[in-house]
């Protein structure tokens, strides 16, 4: 009979239950359920709970984070910056969905226990903190800056409005990582398939009329894997919490690729 066991690591264990104080004074009270995890630790992740006193907390899940850190554990690690949506640091899985702690208020989650975990699909570096190492590297591969071969102007390269009205829904992207961790054709190759977040900054580039290098763009994703393994499950667009359409983006990459043959 064959025999199967999990991974190391891969077990998930009830972990510390840090209640308040005093409940019955506490106002309203929320609990996080943690994804807990110290490599250097040997033991296997864990789930830690934490009750927080929404009364004496700020509006968004990040708040509740750094109150943890602050006053309860801080021994926590996750990534944060901005605050603001801008940096796309704090991007993890909140309650089954992946979105940035700063820009999730906590009275938009659902009632009861909310849990907080990594990115999913991602090696852990340690507790909320994904190792982006692989989506960097696909990101180098677009070539992410103009690229021009007309004589360098005296002053900026102009742009007319209509083709600056080209590249809204693609520039506003944080690189957060949200729909590409989403997304189950990258979760089966993210060695190959460069993903929605990386598609969509490469038609950031491919549809800047100031690039003159939209042809060898289109020839570095004319692969079977890097931009065809979208099947257009679209949890990418439903997932990206800047709002913007990934799939679209997607979608015109491979329309030019047919218009040029």
């Amino acid at each position: 009979m064959a025999e199967f066991t999990l991974p190391a690591n891969s077990k998930v264990e009830k972990g510390h239950h840090w209640r308040l104080d005093e409940p019955g004074a506490a106002g309203r009270c929320k609990s996080f359920e943690v994804y807990r995890w110290d490599p250097a630790s040997g033991r296997n992740p864990r789930l830690d709970t934490f009750d927080i006193d929404l009364d004496d907390c700020g509006p968004m899940v990040l708040d509740a984070l750094l109150k943890i850190v602050d006053e309860i554990d801080p021994s926590l690690a996750f990534r944060r910056s901005c605050r603001e949506g801008v940096c796309g640091s704090c991007s993890m899985n909140i309650d089954g969905v992946n979105t940035l702690a700063c820009l999730q208020p906590i009275d938009g989650l659902r009632g009861g226990k909310s849990r907080v975990a990594p990115l999913p699909h991602m090696h852990v570096l340690r507790d909320l903190i994904p190792d982006l190492t692989g989506l960097y590297a696909q990101y180098e591969l677009i070539e992410p800056w103009l690229k021009n071969d007309q004589p360098v102007p005296d002053r900026e390269r102009r742009q007319s409005p209509a083709d600056a009205a080209k590249l809204n829904g693609l520039y506003e992207c944080v690189l957060c990582f949200c729909c590409s961790t989403s997304c189950p054709s990258y979760w089966w190759n993210p060695d190959k398939y460069l993903g929605p977040a990386i598609l969509l900054q490469a038609e950031r580039w491919i549809a800047d009329s100031r690039d003159t290098h939209a042809g060898e763009r289109l020839d570095q994703l004319d692969d079977p894997f890097r931009l065809y393994r979208c099947h257009t499950i679209m949890n990418c667009t439903k997932t990206c919490p800047k709002k913007l359409n990934p799939s679209r983006a997607i979608n015109a990459i491979k329309q030019q690729m047919l218009e040029r043959g």
